[in-house]
């Protein structure tokens, strides 16, 4: 089958796919004219990235899972070694946005949100780590404004 239907049976745009064969994922066969041929073989591999991809494995989580899948004499502690250490990166980034969440809400909860123009959202944006936070948004002005 040619680059369109193997697109359309796996879900994957057909510059994925093409990405994915520079950079070796998949080998499809060429026809006489130079097209891409895709074997039944060669749209599973596609459907399996496509699948893990989905799961934000990583390029390279993909290649270690495609040639433990092909392997079949592998050992299952291997896929779970990969798959592990993909969990913990999960949970290490759902700190991290757990952390951006708490400090966003904290912003958004001291901002009055009226006509005024202090806004704590601003200033908290502002602010350098490791500096006292600003007191207010108005610019400093010189001795001769004052």
């Amino acid at each position: 089958m040619n680059i369109k239907d193997a697109s359309a049976l796996c879900g994957l745009p057909a510059k994925t796919i093409r990405y994915y064969e520079d950079i070796g994922l998949v080998s499809p066969g060429r026809s006489s004219n130079g097209y891409r041929h895709f074997s039944g073989s060669d749209t599973h591999k596609l459907t399996f990235l496509a699948r893990a991809r989905s799961l934000g494995f990583s390029i390279e989580d993909c290649r270690s899972l495609l040639s433990l899948y092909e392997n079949r004499d592998r050992a299952s502690a291997d896929v779970k070694r990969v798959a592990d250490a993909h969990l913990e990166r999960i949970a290490a980034k759902i700190e991290e946005l757990q952390a951006l969440s708490r400090t966003l809400g904290d912003l958004v909860s001291r901002c009055q949100g009226n006509d005024r123009p202090d806004c704590p959202i601003l200033d908290g944006i502002a602010d350098q780590p490791g500096q006292s936070p600003r007191t207010s948004a108005r610019p400093v002005r010189s001795r001769e404004e004052a």
